[in-house]
Formats: C-alpha cells, sequence, structure tokens
C-alpha cells in the first residue's frame, strides 16, 4: 500500500509539473501575441504620421508613439511635460523621460524637414547637464547635421549621449524587434567607440 501510494503521488507531482509548464508556455505564447498585436498598431500609427502635413501635429503624434513603445516594451517612462517657475511660466518643456537599466534619459523627439542642428543638439544638452548622472536620447526623422553629431561627441566627456534616427525605430516595428535592446547596444557604441550616432541594423 505504501508503495502503491508512493508512485501515486510521484505521478500526481508529475502531473502538476507538467500543467505548471503548459501553463507557463501558454502564458508566454499570449503574451507574444499581444505585443506582436501592440507593436503592429504602433506601426500602423506611425506609418500613418507620414501623410501628415503639420508639424507641430505630426510631432505631437510621435511623441505618443515613441511613448507608447516604450511602455509596451515595459520601459519606464513618463510622457511630455513642462517645467515652469514658481509664478508659473514655462522654463523647461521636455518631450519625455524613461528609464532602462536603472539609468535615466531624457528624450528629444524632432520631426522636421531638415536634420537636427546644432542649436537644437545644445539646448537638449544643456537640459541634461543641468540633471545628476542624466543621459541624453535625442531622436530625429531627418537625421542630424555635422556640427550637431560633433557637439554630441564632445558631450561624451561628461554624459552618455545617445543619437537615434526614426527610421532604425521603422524597422524594430517592422521586425518586431526589442527596443531595450537596441538602445543598450546604441549605448555601447557611444561609451566605448565614442560614437552617438551608430545607426543599427535590424538584430535586436
Amino acid at each position: 500500500m505504501n508503495v502503491k501510494d508512493s508512485f501515486t503521488r510521484m505521478s500526481q507531482a508529475h502531473d502538476e509539473e507538467r500543467a505548471a509548464r503548459v501553463k507557463a508556455h501558454t502564458s508566454e505564447l499570449e503574451h507574444l501575441a499581444r505585443r506582436k498585436t501592440r507593436l503592429q498598431a504602433l506601426r500602423n500609427r506611425l506609418n500613418d504620421l507620414f501623410n501628415e502635413d503639420d508639424p507641430r501635429k505630426r510631432g505631437t503624434a510621435l511623441e505618443g508613439v515613441l511613448n507608447d513603445l516604450f511602455a509596451t516594451e515595459g520601459i519606464l517612462i513618463r510622457e511630455s511635460f513642462t517645467l515652469r517657475s514658481e509664478e508659473g511660466h514655462p522654463v523647461e518643456q521636455i518631450d519625455g523621460a524613461l528609464e532602462v537599466d536603472g539609468s535615466a534619459y531624457l528624450v528629444e523627439i524632432k520631426w522636421r524637414g531638415e536634420p537636427v542642428e546644432i542649436n537644437a543638439m545644445s539646448r537638449h544638452l544643456v537640459r541634461v547637464y543641468g540633471r545628476s548622472e542624466v543621459r541624453a536620447l535625442f531622436i530625429s526623422a531627418s537625421g542630424f547635421t555635422g556640427p550637431a553629431i560633433e557637439e554630441s561627441e564632445r558631450a561624451l566627456n561628461q554624459r552618455v549621449i545617445v543619437l537615434g534616427e526614426l527610421r532604425e525605430l521603422v524597422l524594430l516595428l517592422e521586425q518586431q524587434g526589442d527596443v531595450a535592446a537596441w538602445l543598450r547596444e546604441k549605448v555601447r557604441f557611444a561609451q566605448l567607440e565614442r560614437r552617438p550616432l551608430a545607426l543599427l541594423g535590424s538584430d535586436f
């Protein structure tokens, strides 16, 4: 009787372990399916923006798409916000902030007809310098001028500066890539190779 009970308990334990594995596998498949659906919806929203002629509406909508992309991937974010003086006057307009691996990034997003120039880059770097240990992420839909890139390279002596192009994120969405892994790799290029703008492919 004891032997029979032992086999029964072993069989039950085996069945429970198998059921737990099946449940975990099913949960993972459901998670991946939900992620795929969300990324496809974000890709569609992003594609629609290329038909928007109003630069202000397009820029604001792009902020929303990117914030939702980061949120989908579980990256801590704070959406666009304005810092005001004690009198209530706007002091700084921040496109957003995010946190990856314990590091905070101040985000700037531009969708203009021309590449981002040094003045816009310098303004963003000043915001970053005013915050201890904060890193910079600057995303442009139209690239960056040479002087803007050079200014970012000089700033690497003090902070981690990452420049990204919208086409990189378009590719990530098309191939269901991992935006956190993309950012980590860009940080590696910035830190080790002093390349704030390293255009990455689709291996994420």
